[in-house]
């Protein structure tokens, strides 16, 4: 399915030979990446759990983003809120506008479901353009703190700053 298309950016589900691209120029860019969760994406899609999105800039797959109707993850797991997931753009595609697209294209379908979406965002500096771009769109924390893994962070308590500290955010839809 399409969700979008002009004469540079086209959004659309998620193929299985996506997978694999994604896995290769994440690689070649210096980030951690394994083809397992594409596939697992890509599983919970032809299962009905989410919706899988990519995205390609002048016809190169330049990026990626979940959205699962019902997560029972995070701050809002189990609420019937939607959960945007695994949000990213290849490097070289950035400030092009296919972030954006995405977004939207996720905010989109999560509308069908609710009138609230969330997710979550890593606190290192990797994260950095997200953090940003999340507060544009109007996303504001949700006041339970920082999350590690799949649970709030105690106060005081010791942590890693890795891909699994995060700080849920929502936004009104």
């Amino acid at each position: 399915m399409i969700y979008y298309q002009d004469d540079k950016i086209l959004i659309r589900d998620m193929a299985p030979q996506d997978a694999g691209i994604i896995t290769r120029e994440e690689l070649a860019q210096g980030w951690h990446a394994v083809i397992e969760k594409y596939e697992c994406r890509l599983k919970d899609q032809k299962e009905g759990h989410a919706v899988v999105l990519a995205a390609e800039y002048c016809c190169h797959v330049a990026g990626y983003i979940s959205v699962y109707p019902d997560s029972s993850f995070g701050a809002f797991g189990n609420k019937g809120y939607p959960e945007i997931v695994d949000f990213g753009v290849l490097e070289k595609y950035r400030k092009n506008g296919v972030g954006e697209k995405l977004m939207d294209a996720a905010e989109k379908i999560a509308s069908r479901y609710a009138d609230t979406v969330y997710l979550g965002v890593g606190l290192h500096s990797g994260y950095g353009a997200a953090q940003r771009m999340y507060v544009k769109r109007g996303y504001v924390p949700d006041g339970s703190g920082v999350w590690y893994g799949d649970a709030v962070c105690p106060p005081y308590a010791d942590c890693r700053n890795d891909d699994e500290l995060i700080l849920y955010l929502s936004k009104k839809l």
